[in-house]
């Protein structure tokens, strides 16, 4: 019997938000650091044992600079590579920049020396939690994408493999009891539906069938109740929320203007006000160049 369980009253942090899944599963905690183990582990399909966890992100001095999407970098005891994130809102180029950030972890490798081949090199894996809009129209919640020859369905048999999990999908299959689910489909579920007091047994329920899962539960319960830690993070959040709305605000300003004046000058000029107010704001040239198209040296010219 587990001796985690979510009560009707309890206000749990919504763990799909990329600062909140971050702040769960790299704590230097057992139960943080078990909890990643057995996700990553359900995800994969076989079990891992962690070496060392990076929570990569920009410098901590200024929480304007905190904005940017959260992801984790493991090492295997094994010695194979593993990069996890949340992702809220996938964009139109997602699959291309899955495959580029998993050829890149790939690359980190040294092989270089006398010692060495291409025989050392180790598998990797990105792992994508997609929360919201479907990446591929079809039922199955799990992909699992590796090189392959389309035209005679025939593997490489490399070593880079990306996962993604679309939480969306977890709805067909909420309705199962939680010992028919398979572990991946359990931590999907729990990701889904965890924040909704209406789902709470069927979560208690899942709770109780996952060891991994307990173990998140009781950070996720802590973060959750923890009024200065929960402030933080919702503050990191709206922060958030407002660069992103002053983008939206000025490509769509952008839009309208460009309708009278011309598309793209009236979207320049909007772009260039929001750059301004960004950079007012204290975010750093870099963030703002890559929300914005404008080159770095464009940016402190403003």
């Amino acid at each position: 019997m587990s001796k985690i369980k979510f009560s009707y009253d309890d206000d749990i942090i919504n763990p799909c938000r990329d600062n909140v899944f971050k702040s769960v599963f790299t704590r230097d905690t057992g139960p943080s650091r078990g909890a990643l183990r057995w996700m990553l582990s359900a995800y994969i399909g076989q079990p891992v044992e962690l070496l060392t966890v990076t929570a990569n992100e920009p410098p901590p001095h200024s929480l304007r600079d905190r904005q940017i999407r959260f992801d984790i970098a493991v090492k295997f005891n094994n010695g194979q590579l593993g990069n996890v994130e949340m992702t809220t809102n996938p964009g139109i180029y997602e699959a291309l920049r899955l495959e580029f950030h998993v050829c890149k972890l790939f690359t980190t490798q040294e092989i270089k020396g006398l010692d060495k081949s291409y025989k050392d090199l180790q598998s990797t894996y990105q792992i994508s939690l997609l929360d919201k809009p479907l990446f591929k129209n079809d039922e199955a919640l799990v992909h699992r994408f590796e090189y392959y020859d389309k035209e005679h369905n025939l593997p490489l048999g490399g070593k880079t493999t990306i996962i993604t999990v679309e939480l969306s999908k977890a709805e067909q299959i909420a309705s199962r009891p939680a010992e028919e689910m398979s572990s991946a489909e359990r931590w999907s579920v729990f990701f889904r539906y965890v924040t909704e007091s209406k789902r709470r047994d069927l979560v208690n329920e899942i709770v109780a069938c996952e060891e991994g899962i307990e173990m998140a539960s009781e950070v996720l319960l802590t973060v959750s109740r923890d009024e200065v830690e929960r402030a933080i993070l919702d503050h990191e959040y709206k922060n958030a929320l407002d660069m992103q709305s002053l983008l939206v605000d000025a490509k769509r300003e952008g839009r309208t203007e460009g309708k009278a004046e011309g598309l793209q000058e009236g979207r320049t000029e909007s772009l260039e006000q929001a750059a301004r107010s960004l950079k007012t704001q204290g975010v750093s040239p870099e963030i703002i160049s890559n929300s914005t198209g404008f080159t770095v040296d464009q940016i402190k010219n403003l």
